[in-house]
Order: C-alpha cells, then structure tokens, then sequence
C-alpha cells in the first residue's frame, strides 16, 4: 500500500476513535447508571423484583410532574429553586383540606371535608399563581430566574410554616386523611404479580402521570405556545423579532411549571399521609438533575419529554438502589450533587462543541 493511501486510512481510523470517545461521552450517564444498576442487583438480588420496579414505577409517576414542570424553566435557560417548597404548601393546603370529618386533629373542623376535585382545583390554580408570580418578575424586570425563585423559595417556606400552625393544628404533621383522597391518589385498579399467589398494584398516580406527560408533549410539540417557548429559550432577540411576545410567554411558562408543581403536592399530601413543612424539600434538586440527565440543556431552546421522564426513571432506578444496597443516606446526597455537577458537565461540552 502506498504512503498516499495508507494516509487516509489512518485518518478514519483517528475518526472513528473520535467518533467512538464521543458517543461515550455523550452517554456517560447512562453508561455509568447501567453499571451502577448491574452493581446493585449483584449486592441485592431483589432490586430488579417485580415489587422492587413497580416501588420504582411509582416514585418515577410522583416525581415526574415538577420535572415536567421546571424543564420548561430550563428550556429558558433558567430553573426554579422555589418548586420543592411550592411542592410542600400545596401538599400541606391539600391534606388539610381533606382531613377526615370529626377527626380530632382536623385543622380546619368548620369546613368538613371538601369535594376532592375542588381540592385538586385549589393546589393547581395556587401552583400556577406562584410560577406566574416567578415568571413576571422574570419578564417584566429582567432578574435571572435563579435569583427570583431563590427568593420566593424562601417567602413560600415561611408561608409554609406559618401555615402548619393554623388552625387547630399547632405545628403537628397534617394527617387522618379521608379516604375519597386516599383512594383517589393511592388506590389501585391493576395489579402486577410478585409469585406465590401475591401482587403489587399499580397506584392510581401513575397513570395521572402518564396524561400529564402526554398532555404536556402535546403542548411543547403542537401548540403555538411550545414552539413560541423553544424560540424564545433558543435566542431572545430574535423571538421577540418573529412576533412572540415574550412576556406573556414567560409568565405562561412558570405557570405552567407552578401548575405541576401544584398537582404534586397535591398527590404527595396522599402519598406521604403525614405533611410536615419539610414536605417537598429538595424536590427542585431531583427535578433539575432528572431533566438535564435527560437532555435539556441549560443553554436554553433544547428538552424532549421522552428525556426528561427517561432521567426521571435513572434518578429513581439509582436511589432506590442505593437504598436497598444499605449505602448511608448522607452519600446519597452526595451522590445526587454529583449528578447535577457531572451532567451539567456534560451539557456545556455538548454546547461549546457544537458552537
């Protein structure tokens, strides 16, 4: 073979060693989860249990709508620090609403027990209200969203405490929920089999999850108001010269964001069954982590759903793993800092390469 061929075969060679190191690159996460995975149901051989993935399933449905949520935050390129403790005042509003009638530690005895669509009503219409409150600081001042959700984290955490000692409740965990709440969040028509004649059901919160997840792919994909929000998350300038207006998309986008993050604290004041001002804490953390894993990037314009519910379902798959490998509680939150660090990482390389 002569000096001039053999040069263009060592060429693609080098390109493919390229091409090879970025794919694994690009997919560090979720070559190092799949390990992290194999590792785990080695420890524990129960981890990939028809009980264990449906314990799974179900933490993936609760902390899926504040990832829907806030990716829309992130698409333009912000976030929302205040959605664990938007999380937490709906979750607390929710329960104390449907407490069980007569209950001696009922927090508000005069109001009985309400309707629970008109609950759901409430948690969501008071979700919206706080994004839209983020969003027209956002838009109406120009404030970075880390700076304006920083702060209503901390007003809607004072809000909280001040709340669960209204009442006849006086600081105590909000709970003797009524069933029609209960059943409705938690209550199962499917139910998978574990063997020896037992099965695990389904919690109803799943498929909630699931309409919200094909409600709001159908909002980013085939609304005016997703492509107005991709636009704007992509470049500013040059939206507002297309004719979007973008301070009414800002707003709508942290409405949107605050109206899952309102039907999540609805559903958790039932899953929890004992809401306390720590309910919700943390929940942006898990959240933003599950959306950049999940391909969207800070840089602004760019998340698919299928992402953000696939790092949802990494997030859970690793937690509960590490859970039931007996690793400390405190590393795991090492763990999940490392996780947003690594893949922000990996998301600014993808932006600079591309640039």
């Amino acid at each position: 073979m002569s000096n001039e061929s053999k040069q263009p075969a060592a060429k693609a060679k080098t390109l493919s060693a390229k091409q090879v190191g970025n794919l694994v690159l690009d997919n560090a996460l979720y070559i190092l989860m799949v390990i992290a995975v194999i590792v785990i149901q080695v420890v524990n051989p129960n981890f990939l249990r028809p009980a264990s993935l449906v314990n799974i399933l179900s933490q993936t449905a609760a902390y899926l709508p504040a990832a829907l949520g806030i990716a829309g935050c992130i698409v333009l390129t912000g976030t929302d620090l205040s959605a664990g403790r938007a999380v937490g005042l709906t979750a607390c509003i929710s329960a104390s609403l449907l407490q069980v009638a007569g209950s001696a530690s009922k927090m508000w005895p005069e109001l009985g027990t309400l309707p629970v669509a008109l609950v759901i009503l409430i948690a969501v219409l008071l979700g919206a209200a706080i994004g839209a409150f983020n969003g027209f600081f956002v838009a109406k001042f120009k404030l970075h969203p880390f700076i304006v959700t920083l702060g209503t984290q901390l007003i809607l955490y004072s809000c909280l405490l001040l709340y669960v000692q209204m009442g006849n409740n006086g600081g105590m965990a909000i709970s003797s929920l009524d069933a029609s709440y209960t059943d409705f969040v938690k209550g199962s028509f499917i139910s998978v089999p574990t063997g020896n004649g037992t099965s695990t059901p389904i919690p109803n919160y799943v498929w909630f999850a699931i309409l919200l997840a094909a409600l709001m792919w159908f909002i980013w994909n085939k609304t005016t108001f997703g492509k107005n929000m991709f636009a704007l998350g992509s470049n500013e300038e040059a939206a507002r010269v297309s004719g979007v207006n973008v301070f009414a998309t800002t707003i709508l986008v942290f409405a949107l964001a605050g109206a899952m993050y309102g039907w999540t604290g609805f559903v958790e004041g039932a899953r929890i069954g004992s809401n306390t001002a720590n309910t919700g804490f943390n929940y942006e953390l898990d959240a933003i982590a599950a959306c950049v894993i999940g391909g969207v990037s800070f840089v602004g314009g760019i998340g698919k759903i299928r992402g953000i519910i696939i790092g949802v379902l990494l997030l859970r798959l690793i937690f509960v793993g590490l859970n039931m490998a007996s690793v400390p509680q405190d590393l795991i939150y090492l763990v999940k800092g490392g996780i947003i660090l690594f893949a922000c990482a990996l998301d600014m390389r993808k932006y600079l390469v591309k640039k």
